[in-house]
This record gives C-alpha cells, sequence and structure tokens, in this order.
C-alpha cells in the first residue's frame, strides 16, 4: 500500500439495503466528487450533508445523493474525505464507485482509509487495531474492551512503560557519559529496582492476553464423553436451539459440530464432538480421532457423563491431560447412581434445563470472567501485543541479570534500547513495515 493519491472504496457491507455509503479520501478527493457530480467547484460546504445528483459520463443522472465533505486534517484519515450516502442497489452502489474511479481516484486496499489515519497521527497502532475488533465484536465484553483499546488505553500502558524505559535509559548512559560526576553513587541497585518495576508491569499486560484472544475468537469449549451422556443435548439446551441430532442409538454424533454462543457477554465457540469408546466402524473411529484433537486444543473440556450409571462405566477411558475442565453430570432428573455421592461435578438435567445457571456461571469462572477477575479490567492484549511484550520482557531480564553480574554498563544499555524498541513496536513508534502490512491487510476494504 502507499499514502500516494487519493483512494475510493464502498465502505457497507455488500447486498442490497436502505442506504449505502461510499468513501473518497486523499487531496484530490473534492475534485473528484464534484467532477463525478458536474458540481460547480466549492459549492460544497465542509461538514454539511448536501442533496445532490450524481452523474455517468454522459450526464445522465446515476443517483440522488447526499455529499458531505470533511476537510482535512479534521476527518478520519487526516486527509480530505468526501462521503457519499446512495441508495442501497448492488448496480447503483457499484456504478457510483466506477464514476469515481473514472474521476480520478483508485481502488482503496483493505484497512487503506484507517492506516492512512495511523500515517497522519489520528490513531496509533493499537487504536488501529481496535477499530477492526469494534467491528468483529461478538458480545458486549469484546464491545466494551475495543472501545477500551479505541480510546487508547492500551496506547497508552505500553508507551507509559516505554517513558518509565526511556528514563532508566538515560540515567544509565549519563552515568556512562559521566562517572567522574558521581550521579548516583546507588545507580545499579535503582536501576534494577526501576527495572523490576517495568517487568512487572509487563508481565500484568501479558497476563491478560488470554483474555483478549478469547474476546475476539471465542472460548474454546469442547463437550466430550461416552456416547448417550447427553452431549447433544447439552449443546441444545445451551443453544436454545436444536442444533444437534438427539438420538439413544450411539455414534449419532459422528463429526466435531461447532456454534457460537454468547453467556454473560462472554463468547463461547462451543463444540460437541462424537462419543469416545471403542469401536472397529471406520467413519466413527475417525471422529473419535477428532474428539480427541478437539479436546487437545480446548479452552475448557466439558466432560459430560450419565448421572445414572456407574462412575467406572460412566467416565470415558480416555481424555487429554491438564487444561481447564469441568465434571457435568447430566440427567440428574433420573437419579443419580450412588457412586456419585461425594464426588465433584455439577449435577444437571439437559431434558428440563436445571442446573444450566450455575453450568453457565462456572463456565465465566473457569473462563476467569467473573465480576471479580474481569469487572474493571480496561486492557486485553492481542497477540501481536504479546509478542512485543515478551521480547521487551526477556530484553529486560537480561539487562538485569547483566547489571548484577556487573557486566560494562554500555552491554546493558544496547539490551535496554532493544527492550525499548519491541515496546515502541505496539503503538506503533518503530518503523516496521512487515508489521504494519499484516495488520492492515485484514482490514475489509473501504475501512
Amino acid at each position: 500500500m502507499t499514502a500516494d493519491g487519493t483512494i475510493a472504496a464502498i465502505a457497507t457491507p455488500g447486498g442490497t439495503g436502505a442506504v449505502a455509503v461510499l468513501r473518497i479520501s486523499g487531496p484530490a478527493a473534492l475534485a473528484v466528487a464534484e467532477r463525478a457530480g458536474g458540481w460547480t467547484p466549492g459549492s460544497l460546504d465542509e461538514r454539511r450533508a448536501t442533496l445532490r445528483s450524481l452523474r455517468d459520463r454522459d450526464g445522465r443522472v446515476l443517483d440522488r445523493v447526499l455529499v458531505t465533505w470533511f476537510a482535512g486534517p479534521r476527518s478520519y484519515t487526516g486527509e480530505d474525505v468526501v462521503e457519499i450516502s446512495t441508495h442501497g442497489g448492488r448496480l447503483v452502489v457499484r456504478r457510483v464507485l466506477e464514476r469515481l474511479l473514472e474521476c480520478g481516484a483508485r481502488s482503496a486496499g483493505p484497512g487503506e482509509f484507517t492506516e492512512r489515519a495511523f500515517f497522519n497521527g489520528k490513531l496509533d497502532l493499537t487504536q488501529a487495531e481496535a477499530v477492526m475488533d469494534l467491528i468483529h465484536a461478538q458480545s458486549d465484553f469484546a464491545l466494551r474492551a475495543a472501545h477500551e483499546q479505541l480510546d487508547g488505553r492500551i496506547g497508552e500502558a505500553s508507551e507509559g512503560l516505554r517513558g518509565d524505559l526511556i528514563e532508566v535509559l538515560a540515567q544509565l548512559e549519563a552515568w556512562i557519559d559521566f562517572p567522574e560526576e558521581d550521579i548516583d553513587p546507588e545507580t545499579g541497585g535503582a536501576l534494577r529496582g526501576r527495572i523490576a518495576g517495568i517487568i512487572g508491569s509487563i508481565e500484568a499486560l501479558i497476563r491478560t492476553a488470554d483474555q483478549g484472544r478469547i474476546l475476539r475468537e471465542g472460548l474454546r469449549t469442547v463437550i466430550c464423553g461416552r456416547p448417550n451422556a447427553g452431549k447433544s443435548s447439552l449443546l441444545n439446551r445451551l443453544l436454545g436451539s436444536d442444533r444437534a441430532i438427539v438420538c439413544e442409538r450411539e455414534g449419532t454424533t459422528r463429526d466435531t459440530i461447532e456454534e457460537m454462543l454468547v453467556v454473560e457477554g462472554v463468547p463461547l465457540r462451543v463444540v460437541d464432538t462424537a462419543g469416545l469408546h471403542a469401536t472397529r466402524d471406520e467413519v466413527e473411529g475417525e471422529g473419535i480421532r477428532r474428539t480427541l484433537k478437539a479436546a487437545s486444543e480446548a479452552d475448557l473440556l466439558l466432560v459430560v457423563v450419565d448421572a445414572t450409571l456407574d462412575p467406572a462405566v460412566a467416565m470415558p477411558a480416555e481424555l487429554p491431560q491438564g487444561g481447564r475442565r469441568l465434571l457435568v453430570l447430566n440427567k440428574s432428573d433420573l437419579g443419580e447412581h450412588p457412586g456419585w455421592s461425594g464426588r465433584e461435578g455439577l449435577r444437571v438435567s439437559s431434558r428440563d434445563g436445571a442446573g444450566f445457571e450455575q453450568l453457565r456461571a462456572a463456565i465465566l469462572e473457569l473462563a476467569e470472567f467473573g465480576a471479580g477477575d474481569w469487572g474493571e479490567h480496561s486492557v486485553a492484549i492481542n497477540a501481536r501485543h504479546r509478542e512485543c511484550l515478551s521480547a521487551a520482557l526477556v530484553a529486560l531480564k537480561e539487562s538485569d541479570r547483566l547489571l548484577g553480574s556487573g557486566t560494562d554498563a554500555e552491554v546493558v544499555a544496547l539490551t535496554l534500547r532493544e527492550a525499548l524498541d519491541h515496546l515502541g513496536e505496539i503503538a506503533g513508534r518503530v518503523d516496521t513495515e512487515e508489521i504494519l502490512g499484516s495488520i492492515f491487510q485484514r482490514f475489509c476494504i473501504g475501512k
């Protein structure tokens, strides 16, 4: 991508609707719009929606449109921007875009409007990513986290750490450059203390990465157990609809079924799986292999058992070790086998819904999204932020080790600068073209 020239794109989703919006941004944005409509130059007032006819090259009216001009730098991109609202038919929108391209604009690439906003200082890189998170938010928590990030909370946190590190580096370099001044006789110990504080803050931010991933992608929750434990019934009850086939015959579910739902603002990607048991059926065996694979990749395992059966019979013989899991004793309405007495687990009935409120609360607690875990949080970093912070953490710990071992201060300064660069990458303070390309190419065209 390049910030040169004037770009245009459709900013609303494809399909038919009441209204569609097209955007133009760049030095010739206003001239392109005036040329496309045959309007007198200078006849549009800034920030005022104006009803006009937009015409094709032969002067025929393509549509009656509302045109709004935002003069740079007081616009989303920081450049001159024109927004054109048309009727939402597929053909009329396509014809209007074609007309804008005829009149001197070029097609925008994915995320190019937001990329220009970043380069023109309207957004930092974390805020640019928040625009995408806001568009794709699937829950209230995700929406709130995206707004917090768009307000600059992650950028502020990373820049605050960067500012603290700049002070540490400045103090160290003053110690290097002017040893005869005796700037601080305890500089080494003082610096290590300040580095330890920055390390603690970075580690706290890194701990929000899992919550950030869950907000963006959903908590991968895999339902597993033996055949006829009621796994599909449990999925249907959670969803509130008959998504999975329920049958008393073994092997009804032969492949994984994945659905998205939101529990108390937290998105869950719930996966129903084939029953775990010994089989010679090739297709059923493949379903069981997929079950074990899904279970090994889960954020949370719901191990569903038939509570009317002896635990030795009801429990699946094979499950991946480790990870968060919850034992769900299903069919509690039919009576519980004495062998479950005193065993921890949630008693539920997929038939009448008993225990499902407690099940949802337990899922949130295990996902660390209870009020005590998330209620006051305002930062949820993404995978890129985590990578930058982890690299900075490695460099800072190495700096601390070098200071403690009496290594030359010049070597310590090099590792501190490395940490500084990694922190700068979070908000885009370091020129990293590869990172920028990766981020903005995931945007939709027109944003």
